[in-house]
Order: C-alpha cells, then sequence, then structure tokens
C-alpha cells in the first residue's frame, strides 16, 4: 500500500503510474500500465457517470481479463445469470454467454507470473 499510495519514501519518486494504454467500455475505463524496472504491472478500472468518477479499482501484478454477463437470448437483462423455464416439469436452464471484452496485455511483460482475473461488467 505504501508503494502504491507514494508514503514509502524509498519508493516515492521511483515508481510512477504511465498509462500505457486507456479502452472504454460504456461507464467503465479501464487504464493499463507497468514498470519494467520494478516488475509491476497494474489496471485502473474506473467506472465515470456525468464525466466524474465514481468508482475505481486497482489489479496490482494481475492479468485482468472484463467479460460482458448476459444471457443468451436477445431480450434477458443482464443481471439474469441464468434462465428456467417453467412449461415443463424439469427446469431448463440457459447457458450464460460471457464474450470476452478485453484482456490485460502489460502484465505478461513485466516478466514473472501473475494470477488472472475476470472482471464482468
Amino acid at each position: 500500500m505504501r508503494l502504491l499510495t507514494g508514503t514509502d519514501p524509498a519508493s516515492a519518486t521511483s515508481f510512477r503510474f504511465v498509462p500505457q494504454s486507456i479502452t472504454s467500455f460504456g461507464p467503465t475505463v479501464l487504464v493499463e500500465g507497468c514498470d519494467h524496472v520494478l516488475s509491476i504491472s497494474w489496471v485502473h478500472a474506473c467506472t465515470v457517470s456525468d464525466g466524474i468518477i465514481t468508482q475505481i479499482r486497482e489489479y496490482f501484478n494481475t492479468s485482468l481479463t472484463v467479460t460482458r454477463l448476459r444471457n443468451s437470448g436477445p431480450s434477458s437483462p443482464p443481471s439474469d445469470l441464468t434462465s428456467t423455464s417453467s412449461s415443463s416439469s424439469t427446469a431448463a436452464t440457459t447457458p450464460l454467454h460471457c464474450p470476452s471484452l478485453w484482456e490485460s496485455s502489460v502484465s505478461s511483460r513485466v516478466g514473472k507470473s501473475v494470477p488472472g482475473l475476470v472482471l464482468a461488467i
């Protein structure tokens, strides 16, 4: 935490957040960067409303994949994870389709293995 907030005197001048890519999906803005010297990668996922950042999530040394959750049916609301049919005695479950929208790329450039995470929007 001290490294990220700049309160660690030894690292305050050596670590800088320099974006290497900025991508947006509706209200979600992804900012990605890395520091090759320190072998650190980061992704900031911001939610923007009316030009104001209302939420920020930070992923540090993590490979991030962004996906959109939705049912296969075109009229299904995004919040429905599955749908069931009540017309038969056994409820049928519709599979969830989660297309990958974006995947971080700088985490592989820092020269070490990092955990992966999926961010569903």
